[in-house]
This record gives structure tokens, sequence and C-alpha cells, in this order.
């Protein structure tokens, strides 16, 4: 069913019905409910603060022996941010969170390659992100500390590092 064919199922509908339908997709789907939670009463700073736990524990599990440092868990939480219409200032909050653990992490372990490339991804993620909410300026001393910790470890790819942060310059 294409949008237009709902629009025109939707209009045609009585009133008691819609609601019906819409209460039973809010009990059925856990999504739509958490949407709706979200909507009516946000708590974004508990989602911000869970999320920030759960990214913490990627990195230095609590529970666990070994630290799984999955970037995805990270990608998953910042996706489903998006979705909901959490802040942006919030989302890019979560997302140089992210890049800071993981630094720390890198300073504590010997990491493969993979792991600095994801976090190269991470960071021109993080640069895009701002720029297109206009934010750069709110989280440039930020953005600055984690390329400077990229320079001073020697991190590969510090030059694409360098190439995502020309983008500030203009």
């Amino acid at each position: 069913m294409g949008k237009r064919a709902l629009v025109k199922y939707i209009a045609e509908l009585p009133k008691k019905e819609l609601e019906e339908q819409l209460l039973d997709l809010y009990i059925r789907f856990p999504v739509v409910k958490e949407y709706y939670d979200f909507v009516f009463d946000p708590k974004e700073e508990k989602l911000i603060q869970d999320a920030k736990a759960k990214i913490s524990n990627e990195y230095f599990p609590v529970k666990r022996k070994r630290p799984k440092a999955r970037r995805s868990v990270a990608q998953k939480l910042i996706k489903h941010f998006i979705k909901l219409g959490v802040e942006p200032y919030l989302i890019a909050d979560i997302m140089l969170y992210n890049l800071e653990v993981a630094q720390t992490f890198e300073l504590e372990r010997n990491v493969p390659d993979a792991f600095y490339k994801s976090m190269l991804n991470s960071f021109k993620e993080v640069i895009h992100f701002l720029v297109l909410n206009a934010a750069i300026e709110d989280f440039k001393k930020r953005i600055l500390k984690i390329y400077q910790t990229v320079q001073e470890n020697h991190w590969p790819y510090a030059e694409d590092f360098s190439r995502a942060l020309d983008i500030l310059e203009y």
C-alpha cells in the first residue's frame, strides 16, 4: 500500500475505527509504543545517559571480562535517536562521546587496523552531521581534541582525519 492509498483509507475511516487501529498498533508493535512514549514524554536526558552507558560498556564492560568494542552499537543508537527526533545537539554529543571513549580504549589496548578505519568513519559522520545541523561551532573544541589525540598517538589514516577536518576551515 502506498502513501496515497493510506491517506485515502484513513480519510474514509470513521474516527472511532481509526482510534481503535491506532491503539492496536500501539499495543502490537513496540516501535510504535516507543515512538508515542517519546513524543508525549521525551526524557531525552535519560535516553542519552542510557546510550552513554551502553557505549562505555562496549569498551569497558562491567559484567564481562573482554570488551567487544563494536562501533555498530553506537551507530544503532544514533540512527534510532535520529528516527525518534531527538535534539541534534544531543545526538552530536553521543557521536562525539563514542569517539572519545574509543580513544581512551585505544590507549589501553592493542586494536586492529579496522578499529581505526571505523573511528575515521565515525569522525567523518559527526562532522557531516554537525555541518548539516549548523552546530559545528558548538562542538569545535571537542572535534579538535579528538583530532589532536589522533595526531599525538599516530593513528593510521591520520591524513584522512585531517582531510575530514578541512571542512572546518570554510
